[in-house]
């Protein structure tokens, strides 16, 4: 289930632990702390939502006022479930997926993708060095835009670093099994 705009609408899950959804609950205080300084905050901002899986984090940010989100998902299957639940809201644009290594997807952007306010990343369990990958692909990308926010999601045992290039994280919010980490330069 999501808010915003698709509010009370459910999305369709794989099943299985290679693609978590991120729970209603840590994305509801994801989004209530991106919002708390800032009500606004949300408005008009551009997304990459990395390692999509179901694309529950980059809908929830169209739900509530992003204006562009783009979704990159290694997994076919995956990125089959994101396009999936995007028809079933009648999401009518503002959204690109690509299905392809996030690291190359990346890499590929960075010249061409206007600056991105919000990152949100969650590897699938097991591939804890993709964490420190990606983040170290942002630090140095043009795609941050100023006072851009990257937001790694994670188990709560599994710490991803603090510092990646010129991204430092600031804040670790713990929920449950699993920790958001927010970085920004």
């Amino acid at each position: 289930m999501i808010a915003g705009k698709y509010r009370r609408r459910p999305l369709v899950s794989l099943p299985g632990m290679d693609t978590r959804p991120t729970s209603d609950r840590l994305r509801e205080t994801l989004f209530n702390v991106l919002c708390s300084a800032n009500p606004a905050a949300l408005e008009g901002s551009r997304w990459l939502d990395l390692y999509a899986g179901t694309g529950a984090v980059g809908i929830e940010a169209l739900s509530r006022g992003a204006t562009e989100v783009c979704f990159v998902e290694g997994s076919a299957k995956a990125a089959a479930v994101i396009a999936k639940n995007l028809r079933a809201l009648a999401v009518p644009g503002g959204f690109q997926l690509i299905h392809g290594d996030v690291q190359r997807t990346l890499l590929r952007m960075a010249p061409s993708v206007s600056a991105t306010d919000f990152v949100f990343m969650d590897p699938p369990y097991g591939k804890e060095t993709e964490y420190a990958r990606t983040l170290h692909t942002l630090s140095g990308s043009q795609l941050l835009g100023r006072g851009a926010v990257v937001i790694a999601e994670h188990w709560k045992k599994f710490d991803p670093g603090g510092e990646f290039g010129d991204l430092h994280r600031y804040r670790v919010l713990e929920q449950g099994d699993a920790s958001l980490s927010f970085y920004r330069r």
